[in-house]
């Protein structure tokens, strides 16, 4: 069965940082489009960062350039390295993956929380 397991998340103060992880199983991390989303208390989901299978990467405005996504090929995880943290970053982050070809996310991590304090 597919499985997305996500991790590394913390308490830091502004200005650290963190890297998640997210480990899959049943399926092979390159082979689908791979994406990281927030969600924070009383807020809808939206959108961090994404992988496609053509390792091109895409940010959210807010993040780019302090975040940065990547994969590990053959341990078929996914990571999402935070930089330059502030404390609107934080928020419940889930690894989600999709088959390229369509545009809903198929599967999704638990989550892992990431608060960062002034």
């Amino acid at each position: 069965q597919v499985q997305l397991v996500d991790s590394g998340g913390g308490s830091v103060q502004a200005g650290g940082s963190l890297r998640l992880s997210c480990a899959a199983s049943g399926f092979a991390v390159a082979t689908y489009c791979m994406a990281w989303f927030r969600q924070a208390p009383g807020m809808e989901r939206e959108w961090v960062a994404s992988l496609l299978t053509d390792d091109r990467t895409l940010y959210a405005n807010s993040f780019k350039g302090r975040f940065t996504v990547s994969r590990e090929k053959y341990n078929d995880t996914l990571y999402l390295q935070m930089n330059s943290l502030k404390p609107e970053d934080t928020g419940m982050y889930h690894c989600a993956a999709r088959h390229c070809f369509q545009s809903d996310y198929s599967y999704w991590g638990q989550g892992t929380q990431v608060t960062v304090s002034s």
